[in-house]
C-alpha cells in the first residue's frame, strides 16, 4: 500500500522538475511513510511513497523490467503474485526483488493491458512505456484504491489523492463544482467520475487508460460487476451455494493474509466482519488481533456483540471508544482526508480506529466491507421488496404494516407508523423502473438541495438521476428491481463513498491498509450468480452467507437484527469541540464567503439543531453535508496548505 503521483507533458512544455514530484508525494506521506522514490525521463515524471508490507527490504518503487523500458508505480496489493511470478519465471523473466509490484511489469510485458485480467488484488497502477512513449493507468475491479487526474496548461497530472495534484502547481484551479455538490445532495456521491473539485476526475473502477502527448487520454473498461437477470442465474440448492461461497471466502482470506507484517481485522459485532474473523481463526494459523469502535452513546454502541464474538473466536481484542467530542474534534481532519462532502459522521470513528491500529503496531487489517452489496444485505433492498409487495395489491391494509420492520435503529424512524411510512416511501416509480429501490432515498436526500445558493448553480444544470441513467441505463435495463438495486449500490455508493470516504481514506490517514475478502472478484462473480430470491430469502438478508457460516459463529450473531454501522451526527456537535467547529465553519460570514449555501437557511438549521432535541434523518444529513462542504472550502479552496492541522505525529 502506498501513494502514487505523476506528471506527463501532453503538449510542448518545459521538462518536468523533480521538485514538483516531491511536492506531490510529500502530500501523500500519510499513505506511505516508509520511503519515497522517483522516476524522471524526458516528458514524464513518476513519484511513489511507500508503506512497506511485502518485501520490506527490496520492494522500493518505481520498479522496471530488465531493459528499463517499462517503469511502474503501484498502490495496493496483488494477492496472487507468487503464482503469477512462478509462471513468469518459467517463461524466462528475471526478477530482482521479491515484491508483488515487479510481477506487474513482467506480466505487462507478456500481455499488455490484458494482464489486468490475471491480477487478483486491489490496485491503482501507473506504468510508463518508454518505447511507446505512453502512460498506462489502471484501477482495480471494484474501485478499492483511488486514482484521480486532471489536465492543466498542457500537462496531465494524476495521484492517489486530489491534494497531491493541487500541490504540484499553485495555478491548478481549486474550486468546488456546484453541480457535483448538488449531485451529492441527491445521490450521496457524484453521479459520474467527477470529484467535488471542478476539473478533477477519477479513473473508473474496472477501467484502464492510455495517455500520450498529442492524443490525450483514452479510457476503456476491462471488467464489470456481472449481475444478470434471474433467469440466467445458476440452478443450485441453498446448501450448494453456501458451500461454494465458503470455499471461495476461505481462499480469499488466505490470499489476503499474505504479508511480511502482522495482519489484524476489524470486528464490528455484525455478521460481515465476524464472518471474516471466523474464517481466519478456523482455516488459518494466523494469530489474530481484532480492533473495533465503541461509542459512549449506547444507541450506537455494539461493544457487547464485539466482545461476544471475540470471546467465541479467542481473538486478542482492542477497542477505541468515541464520545461526541471525539468525533467533533477530528471531523475537520476527517473531511481533509476524505476530500469529499460527507452526509454522515460515520468516517470519523473509523479515522480514530485506524489510529488505534497503527499505534498497536499493525499496518494491515481485514474488513467485512462489500458483503451487503453483493450478497443482499441492505435495508434499501428489503425496503424495495416490501414496497413491491405492497405495489402488487394496493388495496391491502395489512401489507403496509411490513414497513414497520424497516430502520428500527433510527432515532426518528420514518416507519414509526405504517401510514406515515407508506407516504414517506411513496414514489411514482413503477416496478420496471431501474431506479425503483433508490427513488425514496433520493427523494429524501434531495430535501437538502434548497440549502444550495442559487447563484452558484449554472442556469442549465444537469439532473443527477438522468446522468446515472445515461451511464448505467443499458446495464440496468434487463435486471429485476432487486438486482438492479444491488448493481447500482455497488457501482455508486460502495465505490464512491464507502470504499473511499470510510475505507481507503480513513485507514490510510494513519498508514493502515484495509483488505476486503468479500470484494475478491471471484467472490463477487459467484455472488452475482445466486438467484435474488436466495440472496435475500423473503426478508432474511444475506441468506446464503448465514448458511455458509452456520457452524462458525454464535447463533445470536448470525441472526441478530441488522444494525448498520452508524455514528452520532448532530449530537456530536453539542459540546465545546462541536460548537467551536460550528462557529468556525458555519458562521454567516464563512457561509457567505464560500458562496455555496443560503446563509439564512443555514442559520435557521443551526439554530434548530442547537435546541438539543433529536433531529430527523434529513436534518442530520443537511447539517453534516453543509459543514463538510464548508470545511472543504476553507482548507482546499480558500487556504490550501500542506499540513492544515499541524505536523503529523511520528508513526
Amino acid at each position: 500500500m502506498c501513494g502514487i503521483a505523476g506528471i506527463l507533458n501532453i503538449s510542448n512544455n518545459p521538462l518536468i522538475e523533480r521538485s514538483s514530484l516531491e511536492q506531490m508525494i510529500g502530500m501523500l506521506r500519510h499513505r506511505g511513510p516508509d520511503g519515497s522514490g522517483f522516476f524522471l525521463r524526458h516528458q514524464v515524471g513518476l513519484a511513489h511513497s511507500r508503506l512497506s508490507i511485502i518485501d520490506l527490504e527490496g520492494g522500493a518503487q518505481p520498479i522496471c523490467n530488465e531493459d528499463q523500458t517499462l517503469w511502474v508505480i503501484f498502490n495496493g496489493e496483488i494477492f496472487n503474485y507468487p503464482e503469477l511470478r512462478r509462471d513468469l519465471e518459467l517463461r524466462g523473466h528475471r526478477f530482482s526483488t521479491q515484491s508483488d509490484t515487479e510481477v506487474i511489469v513482467h506480466l505487462f510485458e507478456e500481455k499488455g493491458e490484458r494482464c489486468l485480467e490475471e491480477l487478483n488484488g486491489q490496485f491503482a497502477i501507473a506504468l510508463w512505456d518508454e518505447r511507446k512513449q505512453k502512460l498506462f493507468l489502471a484501477r482495480d475491479r471494484m474501485g478499492i484504491r483511488p486514482l484521480f487526474y486532471t489536465t492543466h496548461n498542457g500537462r496531465f497530472y494524476f495521484a492517489s489523492e486530489v491534494k497531491a495534484i493541487f500541490a504540484a502547481d499553485a495555478t491548478i484551479p481549486r474550486t468546488i463544482d456546484p453541480e457535483v455538490l448538488a449531485e451529492v445532495f441527491t445521490l450521496w456521491m457524484p453521479a459520474d467520475r467527477d470529484s467535488i473539485f471542478r476539473g478533477v476526475r477519477q479513473l473508473a473502477a474496472g477501467h484502464y487508460a492510455w495517455v500520450e502527448s498529442g492524443y490525450g487520454m483514452r479510457e476503456s473498461a476491462y471488467w464489470d460487476i456481472p449481475f444478470c437477470p434471474p433467469q440466467h442465474c445458476r440452478e443450485k440448492t441453498e446448501g450448494a451455494y453456501a458451500e461454494e461461497l465458503k470455499e471461495l471466502l476461505v481462499d480469499a482470506v488466505r490470499l489476503q493474509l499474505r504479508a511480511d507484517v502482522p495482519v489484524g481485522a476489524y470486528l464490528s459485532g455484525g455478521l460481515d466482519s465476524s464472518a471474516i474473523t471466523s474464517l481466519v481463526r478456523r482455516y488459518t494459523t494466523n494469530q489474530l488481533k481484532t480492533f473495533s469502535v465503541t461509542f459512549s452513546d449506547s444507541s450506537y454502541d455494539e461493544s457487547r456483540e464485539q466482545q461476544e464474538v471475540s470471546a467465541f473466536l479467542g481473538t486478542d481484542h482492542a477497542a477505541v471508544n468515541c464520545s461526541y467530542d471525539d468525533i467533533a474534534a477530528v471531523f475537520p481532519k476527517v473531511v481533509w482526508h476524505a476530500e469529499n462532502v460527507l452526509l454522515r459522521t460515520a468516517p470519523a470513528p473509523l479515522f480514530l480506529l485506524s489510529r488505534l491500529v497503527r499505534e498497536s503496531g499493525y499496518k494491515v487489517v481485514l474488513t467485512g466491507e462489500g458483503a451487503d452489496e453483493i450478497l443482499g444485505g441492505y435495508d434499501i433492498f428489503k425496503e424495495a421488496k416490501i414496497r413491491a409487495f405492497i405495489h402488487r395489491n394496493r388495496q391491502s391494509h395489512l401489507r403496509p404494516l411490513l414497513l414497520k420492520r424497516l430502520y428500527p435503529y433510527l432515532a426518528l424512524s420514518p416507519t414509526g407508523s405504517a401510514a406515515y411510512a407508506e407516504r414517506f416511501f411513496a414514489t411514482d416509480a413503477s416496478l420496471d423502473d431501474p431506479f425503483y429501490a433508490h427513488r425514496p432515498r433520493w427523494k429524501t436526500t434531495a430535501w437538502l438541495r434548497p440549502f444550495l445558493c442559487d447563484d452558484s448553480m449554472p442556469s442549465h444544470h444537469r439532473d443527477p438521476v438522468e446522468t446515472l441513467a445515461a451511464i448505467y441505463g443499458e446495464k440496468l435495463a434487463g435486471l429485476d428491481f432487486f438486482t438492479a438495486a444491488q448493481y447500482l449500490e455497488s457501482k455508486t455508493l460502495l465505490t464512491n463513498y464507502l470504499l473511499s470516504s470510510q475505507g481507503d481514506r480513513m485507514a490510510m490517514a494513519h498508514s493502515v491498509e484495509g483488505r476486503f475478502p468479500f470484494l475478491d472478484h471471484r467472490v463477487v462473480e459467484f455472488a452475482c450468480q445466486i438467484p435474488p430470491h436466495l440472496r435475500m430469502k423473503v426478508l432474511n438478508e444475506k441468506n446464503i452467507l448465514k448458511k455458509a457460516l452456520a457452524d462458525g459463529l454464535p447463533t445470536s450473531i448470525l441472526f441478530r437484527k441488522k444494525q448498520p454501522y452508524m455514528a452520532p451526527d448532530i449530537a456530536s456537535f453539542s459540546g465545546k469541540a462541536g460548537q467551536e467547529c460550528s462557529e468556525r465553519y458555519l458562521s454567516d460570514q464563512a457561509v457567505a464567503d464560500a458562496g455555496l449555501f443560503r446563509p439564512v437557511a443555514v442559520r435557521q438549521l443551526v439554530a434548530k439543531c442547537q435546541k438539543g432535541q433529536k433531529q430527523g434523518f434529513r436534518e442530520n444529513m443537511a447539517f453534516i453535508g453543509i459543514l463538510s462542504a464548508q470545511i472543504i472550502h476553507e482548507h482546499y479552496v480558500k487556504n490550501f496548505q500542506t499540513r492544515p492541522f499541524g505536523p503529523e505525529p511520528t508513526i
